[in-house]
């Protein structure tokens, strides 16, 4: 089953002075620079209505139109993994991902990934960049996400992504008593010595994260989280950097809060909670196909439930 990819851009003016396929390669990042340089070659790609070379350079203000032909953007294997469907149709598929489960194949994490279980589910994914997926989760972090079906679904919500109109929310339960709800604008890139932690940085792209109390406990706070922007480990490093890290978190986390007067069962169940206490509870997009307003909502884990019956218990007898 074949797909043909069809965009249409304006180049914008600080790509001035640079070659066609790195300004693609820009535009288009869910295409590799050797895939777009095939279809330029392949006269896929018009610049104001005329075939270009992929070394040709831009003045800025060009419109560029392609049309081409999907080949599959993936090869990885079909897995029968089951899969929580929340909605489906012909261009979506809303998914409630379990904790444990990785959602894009990677060094280490070849198989048994979200991506292995959806290429079973739908096939045609394969012809899709990165099989569909426009956003991830942790793969400790369980809840909600959505998948595109199709080119076109995927073309409309990486637009609505990047212009920061999905909703997202979050539950999290974090280490200390917040006082009250805020808002955190601090940049988050690559951390300067240890590369596999994203930190705040002056170097770090803009994010943006809102959140309010639901509960507080006597060391701990349940918290609501709203993303503004979707930076990798956002919700963990922003509130690590105000020092209310996720409980259980095995790369953020500070020292585990565990209040005095604590029974042994309460003490052990917050050290028995050893990955980071965060769901992704609500997502709210505009449907590519239909432009309508859709929203769904998953409930929080079991893991987490226990983990709050028992931070409620606890306030309760020293109360």
């Amino acid at each position: 089953m074949s797909a043909t990819a069809h965009f249409n851009t304006k180049i914008p003016e600080e790509l001035a002075g640079a070659r066609l396929d790195k300004a693609l390669a820009e535009l288009f990042p869910d295409y590799s620079r050797a895939r777009l340089q095939q279809w330029i070659k392949n006269g896929y790609v018009l610049v104001d209505d005329k075939p270009c070379r992929a070394k040709d350079k831009l003045q800025g203000g060009e419109s560029v139109s392609i049309t081409a032909e999907l080949e599959d953007e993936v090869t990885w294997e079909a897995e029968a993994i089951p899969l929580d469907i929340v909605y489906e149709d012909e261009d979506i598929i809303v998914i409630n991902k379990p904790v444990g489960l990785v959602v894009h194949p990677g060094a280490g994490n070849q198989n048994r990934t979200l991506v292995n279980a959806l290429l079973h589910h739908a096939p045609e994914l394969s012809q899709l960049p990165r099989a569909g997926i426009i956003h991830r989760i942790d793969k400790d972090t369980s809840g909600i996400l959505v998948v595109a079906r199709s080119l076109m679904a995927h073309t409309h919500l990486v637009e609505q992504l990047q212009r920061r109109e999905f909703l997202r929310e979050y539950q999290a339960i974090v280490n200390g008593v917040l006082i009250a709800g805020g808002s955190i604008d601090e940049p988050i890139g690559r951390h300067r010595t240890q590369r596999i932690r994203m930190a705040v940085t002056s170097t770090g792209k803009p994010a943006i994260t809102h959140y309010r109390v639901i509960q507080r406990y006597r060391s701990h706070t349940h918290i609501r989280v709203k993303l503004e922007t979707g930076r990798t480990h956002q919700i963990r490093v922003h509130m690590a950097h105000k020092r209310y890290a996720l409980i259980g978190d095995p790369v953020y986390g500070q020292r585990l809060h565990i209040p005095s007067g604590s029974t042994e069962e309460f003490a052990q169940t917050l050290r028995g909670f050893t990955r980071q206490a965060l769901h992704a509870e609500h997502l709210g997009l505009v449907h590519p196909r239909t432009q309508e307003f859709m929203e769904w909502s998953v409930p929080v884990p079991e893991d987490m439930q226990l983990l709050l019956a028992a931070l409620e218990e606890d306030a309760k007898a020293n109360a």
